[in-house]
């Protein structure tokens, strides 16, 4: 539904009376019966009605207005998350890079102290002369007295810090706790720190004593977030909806009939790719567009349908519009506005070849002008007269 401030044409903070009036003023131009040859009046009427059903309840207004705060607020705040993001990949790329260029040194020596144990023992000479150099002594020649202490337990260490990120990537869904590892990443303190700096060494441990070699799964990059808008028309054609990412990149997902305002779409392998890390997912914020003819509440489809006073009291059929076109409907007599109708089939599908309703909420109408004879019945049925 459109803002109802808007379809009314009042101010956010505009009066009971105020809402009222402007109702009624539009109600009264754009009537289906005043307006027969627009093909559009039952639209706008319908719209007119509910947003004046909104405005008129306290209770909705205030949830209305809440909700409208939080969507603002939401709104600003999302570049301020994504820039964020793309700060803590940056940084995170630079760490990566940095322990590679450690790593490569690490080999280097590991390579030349392999190479003096080979010339020891071709010359049948003492394999623990005082030339050689330790795995021990070549960790603290490299990463100072402090990592050599260390390093015997850094296989241990790094197999329980493996097994951590495991049970983490499996319930990594929680918004918070990916926030919390990319604060830890760009502060330089924390659990995800320890693992970056102290992995390599754990795996170079393993390989000096002979402990396992299999490499650690590699940091993955931050995901991305979007936002999408889609329609009721994509969601009946199974749309494929493109949505803009922050790094100039665009990503694409289908519409289905399942979809609700607020889910979060994830797109695996479809983020961020730095080398020497996993590429990152894209989360996508769906956002349902409104639309003037209809409301949906789960497969049901709701519509609304004005009807005179007396069609109510007698009854009649029409036709109403329904998602696939003009629906034949039967009004039965003295239907009142807490009455609705349901036409079973003509809802979402629910992809299992069963479909939702057409939930059509009548809606009583006086006519225009004042009718003396129908005023009078009214009178005297109110005051036990009959004529």
């Amino acid at each position: 539904m459109r803002d109802p401030y808007k379809v009314l044409g009042v101010k956010r903070d505009a009066g009971a009376d105020e809402i009222k009036t402007a109702w009624r003023s539009l109600a009264k131009a754009v009537h289906p019966d005043h307006n027969i040859g627009d093909p559009t009046a039952t639209e706008r009427f319908a719209e007119i009605g509910r947003a004046y059903e909104t405005l008129k309840d306290p209770q909705k207004r205030s949830r209305y207005d809440q909700v409208a705060r939080m969507a603002e607020a939401k709104g600003q705040s999302t570049e301020q998350t994504i820039m964020q993001q793309r700060q803590a990949a940056r940084e995170a790329a630079e760490r990566a890079k940095a322990a590679r260029a450690n790593a490569e040194k690490i080999m280097e020596e590991l390579a030349r102290a392999k190479a003096q144990k080979a010339q020891k023992a071709a010359a049948a000479a003492n394999p623990q002369a005082a030339g050689s150099e330790s795995p021990e002594d070549m960790v603290e020649r490299i990463f100072g007295a402090k990592a050599a202490r260390a390093a015997p337990n850094q296989a241990e260490t790094a197999a329980s810090a493996a097994e951590t990120e495991k049970q983490r990537e499996q319930s990594s869904g929680e918004t918070e706790e990916t926030f919390a590892e990319e604060e830890q990443l760009a502060t330089g303190t924390g659990p995800a720190v320890f693992r970056s700096r102290f992995g390599i060494l754990g795996s170079l441990v393993r390989r000096i004593t002979g402990g396992s070699t299999q490499d650690k799964a590699p940091e993955k990059t931050p995901e991305i977030a979007a936002e999408a808008t889609v329609t009721l028309e994509d969601m009946l054609k199974g749309n494929w909806i493109t949505v803009p990412l922050s790094d100039g990149r665009e990503a694409r997902f289908q519409a289905t009939t399942d979809i609700s305002n607020g889910q979060v779409v994830h797109l695996k392998g479809q983020g961020l790719k730095l080398q020497g890390m996993q590429r990152g997912d894209v989360a996508i914020t769906i956002h349902l567009s409104t639309d003037s003819r209809f409301t949906l509440n789960g497969l049901d489809v709701h519509t609304t349908l004005p009807v005179t006073i007396e069609n109510a009291v007698l009854g009649y059929e029409t036709m109403v519009e329904g998602l696939n076109g003009p629906v034949k409907l039967t009004v039965p007599p003295w239907s009142g506005s807490d009455q609705v109708i349901r036409i079973s089939d003509q809802g979402l599908p629910d992809g299992h070849g069963g479909k939702g309703n057409l939930v059509v909420e009548l809606r009583l109408m006086l006519w225009e002008k004042p009718d003396d004879k129908v005023t009078d019945l009214m009178r005297s049925m109110r005051e036990g007269l009959f004529l």
